[in-house]
């Protein structure tokens, strides 16, 4: 399709009603929302018991006597390990491929839910060798390759806490999550393959470990074990007595191991996101009320066809996304996956497509910033590979531009496939807000509704409804299933961060408008909500302003100290490759201002537009827009070892001095 033809799809139109055909054999139906309404706790009872096995059935569905600290199906008892795995093989679908797992370098493993069963039973046992018991906490620090699936469920099914911690973080970030969470053991690998060359990752353990120069404190005294999985066949160091390899150790394990049951309010796993004092939030995710949640949501969000489905998302399991919607929402339903070790663009830009075409990928899910990248790199690369297996796309991690929404429906999904947006965060578990594929007409650009058993609302700062047609504060203003527990040590964090703005309300920190068909837009964090003259202007909806023009492959847009508007708009745009020739960096940079002006309004309109050639970006692909602040105000640029290129801000500040 002609990018005229897509200009003409965003202007005219902005709803794609649902396919008959996709429709008729849809998971989801209408009725969802109907059941869900009239008894929400009666409905998430429904999808437990649906989807999941209990060893002990639950009786009672939700404690909400001391909020915020929420449980769900507290007298049950379950097994996640067990719902992901075991039930299938005992089901008869043993033969059935659990994953499909692709090396960056071309190797390749084939796994079904038998062997990846087999895997997980000998890695309890090795567990429990080591003595790690229910409660103990375990830090997993892997690339993405099968046992990185196989430690978590290994850790989930014995009743302990996983910390996963990606693999693209320092030593240092390593050592305040095991320091915090008090792991009793760590797993990692010698190395992984990232853009054609392995990466370490056993040294960044060691220095972890190792005494902290400036305090004299270790994590010894808590961490007993380094168990590691030889994949880059790097050299690394050895501490006799702590460090252990893996294959060694798996061989003399008892391949059978019996599931237990646990209290379905048995801490799950811990994962660490960025908190505003600096110090990352330990969020505490348990057993029963998380699966029943991401096992809903993936079925029916993704329309999962278990039998015929071949599902890929590509995040890397160190995030929220990856724990979700790579392991425990696909394998309680019994999905078939592709896993990936690498980048996008290793060997060539268009391994992902590749992958779909030997795969025969039928739903895909991915990130916005992902997708803005491969249009940028233009549509032939795509065009290059048979895409016709997708009958689903997924979107996930920030709002996405309508734009890029129309891209990926038009060249990726071949102008039929149906595309959801999805949001929800961290702390919610799973997906909170999306359309439902055969049930919802979609909105390029829009998250769109709560799904059954969900209750948002759109708030002013006191509280009150803003009412359709208006933004304000997006809550969460009843318990769901999926909910974060609390704060690993530090419940009063919990309560303050979450809980204190409203009381009885969940504040996701994002802000979001009704449109006036109710529909719900997400404009971004709340910090990342700038106020010039007084209006509240959402850098996201400026981005998007930016990313509608022909000539924008990808945009950034931060707020900068201004004295006279209190803050000024500015952005950093990087310019199709097509189009690089077109105009000058300040012909272009007017023009562009004054689109921002036609798409928003003259108070939208940025003060500085710098043209560039790259954003930085950390490894999992978030603009940091922390550092183009500091260059936006002309202060030093802060800590860029987050950076999946270091040299990307240098860049920038040389080009715009």
């Amino acid at each position: 399709m002609s990018t005229n033809s897509i200009d003409s799809l965003l202007h005219e139109t902005r709803r794609f009603a649902p396919d008959p055909e996709f429709a008729a054999n849809a998971i989801a139906t209408a009725d969802l929302y109907e059941r869900a309404a009239v008894d929400p706790d009666a409905f998430w009872a429904e999808q437990a018991r649906e989807l999941l096995h209990w060893h002990r059935p639950f009786d009672e569905v939700l404690d909400w006597s001391n909020p915020p600290f929420a449980k769900w199906f507290a007298d049950g008892r379950i097994n996640v390990a067990y719902n992901c795995l075991d039930r299938h093989v005992l089901a008869g679908n043993g033969d059935r491929v659990a994953f499909h797992w692709e090396g960056e370098p071309g190797d390749s493993r084939t796994i079904t839910y038998a062997e990846l069963t087999a895997e997980v039973k000998k890695a309890a046992n090795l567990l429990t060798s080591l003595g790690i018991r229910q409660g103990d906490r375990v830090a997993i620090y892997l690339p993405m390759i099968p046992e990185a699936v196989i430690a978590m469920l290994a850790i989930a099914r014995i009743g302990a806490v996983h910390s996963v911690v990606f693999g693209g973080f320092s030593a240092e970030s390593l050592r305040a999550r095991i320091d915090d969470a008090a792991a009793k053991l760590v797993i990692t690998a010698d190395g992984g393959w990232r853009k054609g060359k392995v990466f370490p990752l056993k040294n960044a353990v060691d220095a972890a470990l190792a005494a902290d120069p400036s305090t004299g404190s270790g994590t010894e005294s808590t961490v007993k074990n380094v168990l590691v999985v030889r994949r880059g066949e790097n050299t690394v160091d050895w501490v006799e007595g702590r460090d252990l390899w893996w294959h060694d150790e798996i061989a003399l394990m008892d391949p059978e191991h019996d599931a237990q049951p646990f209290e379905a309010e048995n801490p799950l796993f811990i994962l660490y996101t960025s908190g505003t004092t600096g110090k990352p939030k330990g969020i505490l995710h348990t057993s029963g009320g998380y699966l029943t949640h991401t096992a809903f949501t993936h079925k029916n969000v993704f329309d999962l066809h278990p039998e015929t489905d071949v599902y890929w998302c590509t995040a890397d399991v160190g995030w929220i996304t990856g724990h979700s919607y790579v392991v425990y929402g696909p394998l309680a339903n019994g999905a078939t996956q592709v896993l990936y070790e690498g980048t996008p663009d290793t060997p060539h830009p268009g391994r992902w497509w590749e992958l779909i075409q030997k795969y025969g990928v039928t739903i895909f899910y991915t990130a916005p910033t992902a997708i803005r990248s491969f249009m940028k790199s233009g549509r032939q690369i795509p065009q290059q590979f048979d895409l016709s297996s997708l009958r689903l796309l997924g979107s996930v991690g920030e709002p996405i531009n309508p734009e890029a929404w129309i891209w990926y429906r038009e060249i990726i999904g071949g102008g039929t496939t149906p595309v959801v947006d999805t949001w929800w965060q961290t702390e919610t578990g799973g997906i909170m807000i999306s359309a439902l594929p055969g049930v919802t007409e979609a909105k390029p650009g829009s998250a769109q509704v709560p799904l059954p058993g969900i209750s948002v609302d759109v708030v002013n700062d006191d509280g009150s409804p803003v009412g359709h047609g208006n933004g304000g504060l997006l809550v969460v203003t009843k318990p769901w299933p999926g909910m974060l527990r609390g704060i690993w040590g530090d419940p009063e964090r919990f309560k303050e961060t979450y809980w204190e703005k409203f009381g009885d309300k969940y504040f996701a920190g994002d802000g979001a408008r009704f449109d006036d068909d109710g529909d719900i837009w997400l404009l971004g964090r709340v910090d990342d909500v700038l106020n010039v003259s007084g209006h509240r202007l959402s850098t996201a909806e400026i981005e998007s302003a930016l990313v509608s023009h022909p000539w924008v492959a990808e945009a950034a847009v931060v707020g900068a100290s201004d004295e006279t508007t209190g803050q000024a708009v500015v952005a950093f745009v990087i310019v199709k490759a097509s189009q690089a020739d077109v105009a000058t960096a300040d012909e272009a940079s007017a023009q562009l201002r004054a689109h921002v002006s036609e798409q928003i309004g003259a108070i939208a309109r940025p003060r500085q537009i710098f043209i560039v050639s790259e954003l930085p970006k950390t490894r999992s692909g978030k603009i940091m827009r922390r550092l183009l602040r500091d260059v936006a105000e002309g202060r030093e640029i802060g800590d860029t070892t987050t950076l999946a290129d270091t040299s990307v801000m240098q860049i920038i500040s040389d080009k715009l001095k």
